[in-house]
Order: structure tokens, then sequence, then C-alpha cells
């Protein structure tokens, strides 16, 4: 079937918006893309959201929440609008389309995940079935509720030389790797561009290091990335995630831009240097995805510090900004199926399992 996913990601930065074909399980043809970015108005309701729904002791009602749910709602029917005008099709040929929504906190070590959107709202703007919370059950059942994208990495990987492993980096960087008989595991491994996003922000007024041009010119300080990664968390053995908000960039204050970037770059090559040695067997290979593919020093920190190839997922033809959208399209029609979206080996739930709660349009 036809099927719309939607990310609205960790970095903040706009909502990704993807049509592919599938039957959900190892056929997946992409159509058409579309990235919508926030105004900064918005991207700034949505930090302040995220900060205080991190303060919550469990999701409930919170004026200003409520308020970015709504304007977030709003924004995913607009970028489904804009998708479905720029691919050529109609509403009534989508069969699904997979809602994400925006998580504003993460706390599976407390029981609950916290994704806000409107899955009702958005279903009855289109008269199309939506899938959304599609966290929530994994949590739930004793899973940590993400990665989530495994089941779709594993699906673009099926050609590839194995063990492999598949990195996103959004605004936090997780891993996938897929072993010669198929094993699959997969677990954050810390910050991808969250924090060095943050420092451009915050001390250079610009909202990314574009290129990572600005790192490239900066010193990594030995001691802060030692003190950073001086954390308990990144020895611990999958399953794990973490949230964005678990970091900050208070280690790297008092350095210059260009050292800060540095180091906060160099901080996320380590961390999944980190995380690649946790895997039972080293990668052939590592291909990545989401915007931190384009941060040409992560990619060459990345390389140095794990010791192995490191490609963009584009070299093999896929669309790197793309994957997570078309990830959640491929594992809602994955939900209207039955089948299952996580897994022992990458939530750490007891069996594989389906998720999402579908919302019929009225």
């Amino acid at each position: 079937m036809l099927a719309i996913g939607l990310m609205s990601g960790t970095s903040r930065d706009g909502i990704d918006a993807a049509l592919i074909r599938t039957d959900g399980e190892g056929i997946a043809e992409s159509l058409a893309f579309h990235a919508m970015a926030y105004e900064d108005g918005f991207r700034m309701r949505l930090a302040e959201t995220c900060q205080r729904a991190m303060a919550m002791d469990a999701p409930g009602f919170e004026p200003l929440i409520a308020s970015v749910q709504e304007e977030l709602t709003e924004l995913h029917v607009q970028a489904v609008a804009d998708l479905l005008g720029r691919s050529g099709r109609m509403a009534e040929e989508i069969g699904v389309i997979g809602f994400h929504g925006h998580t504003v906190a993460h706390k599976p070590d407390r029981g609950w995940t916290w994704q806000v959107g409107d899955g009702a709202a958005l279903a009855g703007a289109f008269g199309i079935t939506v899938v959304g919370d599609l966290r929530s059950a994994d949590v739930a059942a004793g899973g940590q509720g993400a990665p989530l994208l495994p089941v779709y990495h594993q699906a673009l990987a099926y050609d590839l030389a194995k063990p492999v492993a598949i990195l996103n980096l959004g605004g936090v960087a997780n891993v996938t790797f897929i072993g010669d008989e198929g094993a699959l595991i997969a677990f954050d491994t810390g910050m991808a561009s969250g924090l060095i996003d943050n420092w451009m922000q915050a001390e250079g007024n610009m909202p990314y290091d574009e290129g990572g041009l600005v790192a490239a010119s900066g010193r990594v300080d030995a001691a802060v990335l030692g003190a950073m990664l001086d954390n308990p968390w990144f020895d611990a053995p999958p399953p794990k995630s973490i949230d964005r908000e678990e970091f900050t960039i208070d280690p790297v204050r008092g350095l210059g831009l260009a050292d800060g970037a540095a180091t906060l770059t160099a901080f996320t090559a380590q961390s999944v240097a980190r995380g690649i040695r946790l895997l039972p067997e080293r990668p052939k290979a590592i291909f990545v995805a989401g915007g931190g593919r384009h941060n040409g020093t992560m990619m060459r920190m990345l390389e140095e510090a794990t010791g192995i190839a490191v490609s963009s997922g584009d070299d093999l033809g896929w669309n790197g900004d793309s994957v997570e959208a078309e990830g959640f399209a491929y594992m809602a029609v994955r939900r209207l199926h039955g089948l299952p979206i996580s897994f022992p080996g990458t939530t750490g739930v007891a069996a594989p399992m389906t998720g999402g709660v579908v919302f019929a349009p009225h």
C-alpha cells in the first residue's frame, strides 16, 4: 500500500514527510520526500515544552504543552498536504499515515515515554487512517521504547555484507547492528548533533555547525572530553535509550566557539565508538543516515574513533534525510498487519511485539 511517514526528531529542526510503497515486510519503494522547517519561534516553544515535560513526574496536562501539541499537529497537517501536492497523489490513495509526533520526554526507567501530537485530528484532516503513539506499548511491556527504526534498517540492508551497522545521527545517535545470521541489536549511543546545535545557537548565533566547518577549525579539549565520557551509561550493555535533555553543553562553557564545537563533535564520535565495542561482532562497515552525515568533521572523527569505514547511506541509493520518516510509514503498515516493530535485541522487550494506536478517520 501507499504509506506516509512523519518524523519530528530530537534535532527540533522541522518535520520530515516521506511517501513509500510497502507491504510492511521486504518490499519498500521510496516515492517522495518533503522537509518542512520549523520557524524559530516554534522551535523555542518546543524546546521549552521538552524541558517542562522532563521535569514532570508523569505525562499530564500543562498549558504550554497542550498549546504546542495543537500547533505541532497543525504543522503536520500542512506537511502532509505539501507532500501530497508535491507527489501528485490524492489522499484517497494513501492507506495509512505513520505519525511519530514529537518526543517531549522519554523516561523508560520510570515506565513512560511521551510523544505529543493528535493522531485523531490528523486522521480527520485527510480521511486517512493514522498510526500514532508508537513507543508507549513497548515501554509498558518493559522495553526502552527506542530505537524503533531497526526493523526498517534491516529491510534496507537486506543485500549488504554482514555484519553491518547502520548509524542514525539526529539530535541523538542510535546504532542498528545486523549480524550474519540476522541477529538484530540496536540502542542509543548518546548524543549526535543535539549538543552541537545547542552550542552553536548559544555561542555562535547559528542554528548548527554547517558541514562541521567550525569544529574543523577548533581543538578538542581532551580533559573536558574525558570528563564528559566519564559516565557509566556509556558502558551499560544494551538495550538502552536516552533523552536529549540528559546531557548539556555546560561542560564546554568557557571554551571558544571552535574548540567547544570540536569537543562536542568528538564527544559524539567517541560515544559511538564506545557503543560499537558493545556489539557481539565488529561490523564490516558503518552506513550513516540522518542530518549528521552532512557534518564532514563528524564523519571523519567517527571513522578515526571506530577504525571502521564510515559512509553515508546515500552511497547505497538511500535518501539519508528521509530514512526515519520512511521507517515510520513502514512501521504503520506493519501495525495494520499485526507485525512486530520492536524486538528483544532492539528495545529489550521480552518478545517481538507490534505497537502504535490506530486512529480511524470519521
